[in-house]
């Protein structure tokens, strides 16, 4: 018999501290402290097929900056991000926040450790709040107390899919959510999305890749940019259109790092 991990104070009862999860994964990758061993196992075996992961995530995390900083300049004040994941530096609140921007956002994440930690952060933060609901379900997405009460679909929000998508099956059909979600906000609302991709990758690493995401609560779907592309169906993609999130209006600064072929983003208008 398995023996039980030692449960810290923030794990909740549904959760199984034996199979990893990537939000829990993601946070590990990005610093933060709400993971389990099984969390950090994955990742440093992804890392040792892959070198880079950690850069690759960070190049992730600065494209939703950049995303947010882009939505705020064209006057949007309402934010959903959907597959938020766990909370860690530099959240869309605390960027929109350091923009001075008046704000309200909603975090949409299933993970339960996600959506324990976030609204713990968000306790003393009025404007933005955490709702534990599934991407699959954008009709109790959309009809929760949190987001009905909170955002104005009379007037334009910015849709975070950041992350989120490639754990999302063609079963639960991606597209077809984000139509109906694309159908329930007004023109000048924003789509984002980041997703990881299959290009790049040899046959064995991309097989193994999903081996190893079988054995996590989110089973991987990376798609081709072709693919992602689809995705922004009735959207006006933002220059430079679908990209590597490493090359997305990038300061120069900066750097545009391209040798991570991970992460494909862009962003879409509703005209």
């Amino acid at each position: 018999m398995s023996q039980v991990p030692f449960l810290p104070e923030w794990a909740v009862d549904d959760i199984d501290p034996n199979v990893a999860s990537m939000a829990r994964i993601y946070d590990y990758l990005l610093g933060g402290s709400h993971h389990f061993a099984v969390d950090r196992e994955w990742s440093d075996e992804l890392e040792r097929m892959w070198p880079g992961i950690r850069e690759a995530t960070w190049a992730n995390r600065a494209f939703l900056r950049r995303v947010v900083t882009f939505c705020a300049e064209q006057g949007i004040t309402q934010y959903l991000d959907i597959g938020s994941g766990i909370p860690t530096v530099g959240n869309v609140h605390e960027i929109l926040a350091n923009l001075g921007v008046d704000a309200r956002v909603v975090y949409i994440d299933n993970d339960p450790v996600a959506n324990v930690i976030s609204q713990r952060l968000l306790a003393d933060v009025p404007w933005a709040s955490a709702v534990r609901k599934d991407f699959a379900d954008p009709e109790g997405i959309l009809g929760s107390d949190e987001v009905a009460g909170s955002l104005d679909f009379d007037k334009p929000v910015a849709v975070l899919l950041l992350s989120i998508l490639h754990v999302v099956g063609d079963d639960a059909n991606p597209a077809a959510v984000i139509a109906r979600l694309r159908d329930r906000i007004p023109a000048g609302s924003v789509l984002a999305i980041s997703h990881f991709t299959n290009e790049g990758w040899t046959a064995d690493q991309l097989s193994e890749l999903l081996r190893m995401s079988r054995e996590t609560a989110t089973p991987g779907r990376p798609r081709s940019a072709a693919e992602i592309a689809t995705l922004f169906d009735g959207f006006e993609l933002v220059e430079p259109g679908v990209v590597r999130v490493s090359q997305w209006r990038t300061d120069p600064a900066e750097g545009a790092e391209d040798s991570w072929l991970d992460w494909i983003g862009g962003v879409g208008i509703k005209p």
